[in-house]
C-alpha cells in the first residue's frame, strides 16, 4: 500500500519503519528540517530494542508532497493538525483514507473541515516510541492499534486498513467503540505524560512514588466525569489499574511520555491543551469542577514559559 507518514516524529517514525519494512511504499512527510535531512542523507536510523538498523525511506517537507497515497496516517501535534492539513491538501486524493492517530480530544470536528467523512479514520495506539535525535529513532515495548471508521459506510477500508497495520506487526484490530478508547487513552495521557513532564521523570519513577495511585485516581475522575457527557462511561478503577499495569518496564515503564520529550528533552511547546486542558476548558463550558486538570494545564504552560525562549 502506498502510504504517507504525516508528522514523523518519535511515534510516525516507528510506525513508517514499521510498515516500511513488512514491503508497503512508505514516505515520511515532516516540517522539522534537520529530520527530514538527516533521513534523506543517511536513511532512518532505528534502535530497536537495542538492534540498530538503518532504513532507506523518503522523508519531505509538507509543502512538497504532491503525489496522492491510498492512506495518511496523521502523527502531527495537536495544535499543528489544521495547518498540516492545510499544507498537504494535494495529497488528499478523492479515495485516499486519512486515520487519525493524534494524541488527545477533538480532532475528529477539525478533520471533517479538511476530509470527506467517508474518508476518515479514527484510532488510538498504545505503541511508544522516542527520537534520540533527528533522524534516530527509539523503539521499545509493545502496542497495539484500535480503527473504526467515522462513516458507517467505510467499514471495509478501517478493517483492509488493520490488516496492513497488522501485517507490519502493529497489532491493529477493528474497534467498534473507538471512542471508548480515545477517551482512556486521553486518561493515560492525561495522567502520566503531563506528571512525568513536570516532574521530569519516566513511567517507572512516577510509578513508584507514593501519591502516584491517589493522584491519577482523581486526575481519572475528572476526565469521567466530562466523557459521561459525551456518551462515554469510564470506570475510574479499571481505567486506573489499566495505567499502573504499564509502569512495568517490561510494559512502558523505562518510556518518557511524549510531553516529557517535547518539553524537558527538546524544549517544544506540548499538547496540553488537547488532553488535560481539554478537560479543564469542557468543565468550565458544563459548569463542572476539574480542578486537578486545570493545575497540571496551568503547570505545564508554566513550564513552557521557562523552558522555551
Amino acid at each position: 500500500m502506498k502510504i504517507a507518514i504525516v508528522g514523523a516524529g518519535a511515534m510516525g517514525s516507528r510506525f513508517g519503519y514499521m510498515l516500511h519494512k513488512a514491503g508497503n511504499d512508505v514516505v515520511l512527510v515532516d516540517g522539522w528540517p534537520q529530520h527530514v535531512e538527516n533521513i534523506n542523507q543517511q536513511g532512518l536510523i532505528v534502535d530497536d530494542n537495542g538492534v540498530e538498523t538503518v532504513a532507506k525511506i523518503p522523508a519531505m517537507f509538507p509543502e512538497d508532497c504532491h503525489e496522492v497515497p491510498e492512506l495518511i496516517i496523521l502523527f502531527t501535534k495537536s495544535m499543528g493538525l489544521k495547518k498540516m492539513l492545510q499544507d498537504i491538501q494535494p495529497m488528499l486524493g478523492q479515495n485516499t483514507k486519512v486515520l487519525c492517530l493524534l494524541n488527545g480530544l477533538g480532532h475528529s470536528e477539525t478533520l471533517k473541515e479538511y476530509v470527506p467523512a467517508e474518508n476518515i479514520l479514527m484510532g488510538v495506539t498504545l505503541w511508544t516510541a522516542g527520537l534520540q535525535g533527528p533522524g534516530h529513532v527509539v523503539l521499545s515495548g509493545d502496542g497495539n492499534i484500535e480503527i473504526q471508521n467515522v462513516d458507517p459506510k467505510s467499514q471495509a477500508a478501517a478493517k483492509e486498513v488493520c490488516d496492513v497495520l497488522t501485517q507490519a506487526g502493529l497489532k491493529a484490530q477493528y474497534s467498534e467503540n473507538v471512542i471508548f478508547s480515545i477517551w482512556r487513552k486521553a486518561c493515560v495521557n492525561g495522567t502520566l505524560n503531563s506528571s512525568c513532564a513536570i516532574l521530569d521523570c519516566n513511567i517507572k519513577e512516577f510509578g513508584e512514588l507514593s501519591e502516584a495511585g491517589s493522584l491519577i485516581r482523581k486526575i481519572i475522575q475528572e476526565f469521567a466525569a466530562i466523557s459521561k457527557t459525551d456518551g462515554v462511561i469510564l470506570d475510574v478503577e479499571e481505567v486506573a489499574q489499566g495505567i499502573e499495569a504499564i509502569y512495568d518496564p517490561d510494559q512502558a515503564g523505562a518510556h518518557y511520555p511524549s510531553m516529557h520529550q517535547d518539553l524537558v528533552q527538546n524544549h517544544r511547546l506540548t499538547e496540553i491543551d488537547y488532553i488535560n486542558g481539554y478537560v479543564a476548558r469542557k468543565g468550565q463550558e458544563l459548569g463542572i469542577a476539574t480542578p486537578y486538570n486545570q493545575l497540571l494545564t496551568t503547570l505545564v504552560h508554566a513550564k513552557e514559559e521557562l523552558l522555551i525562549k
